[in-house]
């Protein structure tokens, strides 16, 4: 990668100011994507991306050198914080909370590529949504679209709408926001139901098997990683793969259409965006109670 020459650039934020060093160092080569661009397209990117993370505990995976250089997870915040982040402490980790658009560009700017986030909100016991992870045991999965829909099939069937999002990496989640009232070991016994049955109709596609060496090529439908203390990815967060992938909200026709996560990047998101909206924010939270009563307690 060739060494970054440029100045660096103040970006004002309102009364506040934002020092980018090195702006055109790229992080993504392939895409020619520098630091400068990067954090601008945060910018784009804040009012869509930031209502899934405020609120949450963030944990970012950092790449000084671009996706493709060495990187390392964050949980606790960088020091020194500048007095425009909110940090909250839990379990004796300070965590940043990423809930506006000063926070998100000076991630951006300490080369947060990443941002994963709880799937807690804090001080807040109930859930306000629920995630089924769909997550292939190969690194090239041709039938994950076709598992993600016959996951959307079933909850269709129950009366229940869910927004399926792109991992940006090689996975899909489906998300469902619910109305107040389920626990998340109600949800966590919901998403064993949904994973069973599916497993049990489709043996030759999907497992509930946890140990990855014992999958073999099958897609897991990890309904245990939403829960308190467990994180993924947020929405509308770029990956730090070939291609600026970025985790997207779909609609079901175009989950049947079979796209590829690079379909959805740091070139054109934004465009999508101002014409889409967010699926996700713009679903109404469906009503569980009567699905569960039906469930059998673990």
């Amino acid at each position: 990668m060739a060494p970054a020459t440029m100045s660096p650039v103040t970006l004002r934020l309102g009364d506040r100011e934002l020092l980018i060093s090195h702006p055109d160092k790229l992080l993504w080569p392939d895409m020619g994507i520098d630091k400068l661009r990067y954090v601008q397209t945060l910018a784009e990117l804040a009012p869509y991306l930031l209502p899934h993370s405020e609120g949450r505990f963030l944990t970012t995976i950092r790449f000084p050198e671009g996706y493709a250089g060495k990187s390392f997870y964050q949980k606790n915040a960088p020091t020194p914080v500048p007095d425009y982040v909110r940090i909250e402490t839990e379990g004796g980790i300070r965590y940043v909370v990423l809930d506006s658009l000063p926070t998100l560009l000076w991630m951006g700017s300490l080369y947060a590529l990443e941002f994963h986030v709880s799937c807690e909100r804090i001080a807040q016991p109930q859930p306000d949504r629920w995630m089924l992870d769909i997550d292939p045991s190969l690194e090239v999965e041709p039938r994950i679209m076709e598992a993600a829909d016959k996951v959307g099939d079933l909850l269709h069937s129950l009366g229940l709408e869910a927004v399926p999002k792109t991992s940006g990496a090689t996975g899909i989640q489906v998300v469902m926001r619910i109305e107040p009232g389920p626990t998340y070991d109600d949800l966590r016994r919901f998403g064993k139901f949904v994973s069973e049955y599916l497993t049990a109709k489709n043996p030759q596609l999907f497992t509930v098997e946890r140990l990855k060496k014992n999958r073999g090529s099958l897609i897991y439908l990890d309904y245990l990683q939403f829960y308190p203390g467990r994180t993924l990815v947020s929405a509308y967060s770029p990956r730090a793969r070939a291609g600026a992938p970025v985790s997207t909200p779909l609609d079901w026709s175009e989950v049947r259409a079979d796209p590829s996560p690079t379909d959805f990047n740091l070139l054109n998101i934004a465009a999508r965006l101002r014409e889409r909206g967010d699926l996700i924010g713009s679903m109404k939270p469906q009503r569980l109670g009567d699905v569960l009563k039906q469930l059998k307690p673990n």
